[in-house]
């Protein structure tokens, strides 16, 4: 139970469904889906669809989403990938015989065929209830009528403005100026796409005039797109992976999403008596950050386009973590693995859902920095992803650059299970933190027992590229340790990730968290 007389917020509770997302626009729409008929899917669809417009420096129909989900009745998790590939004439060797060494962030090489709406597209097909037109509905409204700058959001715009070109800063800056606390933010263009989706199905988007629009914006651009291209983009159902960690299960997306991290951090973490540290002491981040360099340099070597990943089991291997915990020495920070020459970013949006009937949804859904490659279409004002930052330049490495390849994905949608039945979908933002987040939360609840609330209200520290990132949440007594034991302390630029879940409780009770962090709440019925 929270204290009452410090700040926080208390978890919901309900018994007809919970939506948790980072926008309580998109949460409201989610759950007025649910009390009209519709299922978890449906809902999510909507809620996310709606977030490319309440955060659109987050997300949008030019990005990519993963999906876990489970079915009313069964325990049997599902995963959708339904991230883009690169062009076909996306080659790392003319990249690198123009003098590249990484991929460039801000350009079209950057920009991969959008996987997102093929995914909605597929999944409400297959599971939905109400059928897309109707999900579908509450974004084209907020579209068109405008909805309202969060104060979140008004910060992410304001850092992200400078970065914006051509016709992304007409269609995302008012007068050549990031858009304000309180202005409406109205997508006309993007609001007749997805009447066209409502209408047509994936052919609206992938297809016609919409597809014509995008293709000949990225060429004119100096990209190598075709129609092509986008015709052949398919979202693909694929198996979970899962692994252990003091009684519970957690389930995460397979590669090309990075999910494989936090099973092998929260494996190694296992060998630590976790329990019997401060939940907020130097003692338990120094642990936490050792073991995040260690299973992120094997993400670093190992994870890429499912095609090209072939190390997997033994990444996941108990012999793996067992031999990298040995390498954590208690009182003295390690060297930082070898840098990733893939870009990091913090910026995405989740969304959570589950129903009256126990249908339980887990999606996540980006574009990838904020605004994406800060480029957008033409005539549609699509803003398009620089997901194709992910991929690497360095010859020979499974997550090389290649045309009709995934890059390597840092946003991971997760699920814990325990004794067999699932008991909270779940996701933490932040890109590279996001293995982290999900470990940390994880642990928040299983050895200290918080609830999925107070797991997301606790401060947070992250060993990243710029150093250990502290958060002000943490006195300096914790940071003269942790900068004693050999870490970079450093302060984030901004706060570490954002996260929801719902708990499912073994009664039917439903209780959502929603992070401080983020504008959004949990909302139930």
């Amino acid at each position: 139970m929270r204290d009452f007389q410090l700040p926080g917020r208390s978890g919901v509770y309900a018994t007809n469904g919970i939506c948790a997302t980072s926008h309580p626009l998109a949460a409201g729409v989610a759950l007025d889906v649910l009390k009209s008929g519709g299922n978890a899917v449906d809902a999510a669809i909507a809620g996310a669809v709606l977030l490319g417009f309440c955060e659109p420096q987050m997300t949008g129909l030019g990005g990519d989403c993963f999906v876990l989900f489970k079915l009313p009745g069964s325990e049997q998790v599902h995963a959708l990938n339904g991230s883009g590939r690169a062009p076909m004439g996306l080659d790392a060797a003319a990249l690198r015989a123009r003098g590249m060494t990484t991929m460039p962030l801000y350009a079209p090489e950057a920009v991969t065929v959008p996987g997102a709406v093929d995914a909605f597209c597929r999944l409400s097909a297959d599971h939905g209830r109400l059928g897309l037109a109707d999900s579908l509905a509450p974004a084209i409204r907020y579209a068109e009528e405008g909805v309202p700058v969060a104060p979140r959001v008004a910060s992410d715009w304001a850092e992200a403005a400078p970065l914006l070109q051509g016709r992304a800063r007409e269609t995302l800056l008012a007068d050549g100026k990031p858009l304000r606390l309180g202005q409406l933010f109205r997508a006309p263009g993007q609001a007749e796409v997805l009447r066209r989706i409502a209408k047509q199905g994936r052919a609206g988007f992938y297809e016609g005039e919409v597809a014509e629009d995008m293709v000949a914006s990225l060429r004119a651009l100096g990209g190598c797109h075709t129609a092509e291209d986008f015709a052949a983009t398919t979202c693909d159902y694929v198996a979970p992976v899962s692994g252990p960690y003091r009684g519970v299960d957690l389930i995460e997306h397979p590669p090309n999403g990075q999910g494989a991290t936090a099973i092998l951090l929260l494996k190694i973490l296992a060998h630590f008596d976790m329990a019997a540290m401060d939940p907020r002491g130097a003692d338990r981040i120094h642990i936490e950050a050792e073991a995040t360099k260690l299973a992120y340099d094997a993400r670093n070597r190992f994870l890429a386009d499912p095609d090209h990943t072939t190390r997997l089991d033994h990444m996941l291997a108990d012999e793996t973590a067992a031999r990298l915990a040995a390498l954590i020495d208690p009182g003295r920070a390690m060297a930082d693995p070898a840098p990733l020459t893939e870009a990091v970013h913090r910026d995405t949006i989740y969304i959570t859902v589950v129903d009256r009937d126990r249908m339980a949804a887990s999606l996540i859904y980006s574009v990838y920095h904020a605004f994406g490659a800060c480029l957008a279409s033409d005539r549609f004002g699509i803003n398009f992803q620089n997901r194709g930052a992910g991929f690497t330049l360095t010859q020979g490495h499974p997550n090389e650059a290649a045309g009709s390849k995934r890059p390597m994905h840092t946003i991971i949608p997760g699920m814990l299970a325990e004794k067999g039945r699932v008991t909270m979908p779940f996701g933490v933002m932040g890109g590279a933190y996001q293995p982290t987040g999900h470990a940390r939360l994880v642990s928040n609840m299983v050895d200290y027992g918080l609830s999925p609330q107070e797991a997301m209200d606790l401060p947070r520290a992250f060993s990243g590229v710029k150093g250990m990132e502290v958060e002000r949440g943490y006195g300096d007594d914790v940071r003269a340790d942790l900068a004693a034991r050999g870490h970079k302390v450093v302060e984030p630029e901004v706060p570490l990730g954002g996260s929801q879940a719902i708990l499912i409780h073994e009664s039917g009770l439903l209780e959502g968290g929603s992070d401080p962090r983020k504008d959004g709440c949990a909302l139930g019925y």
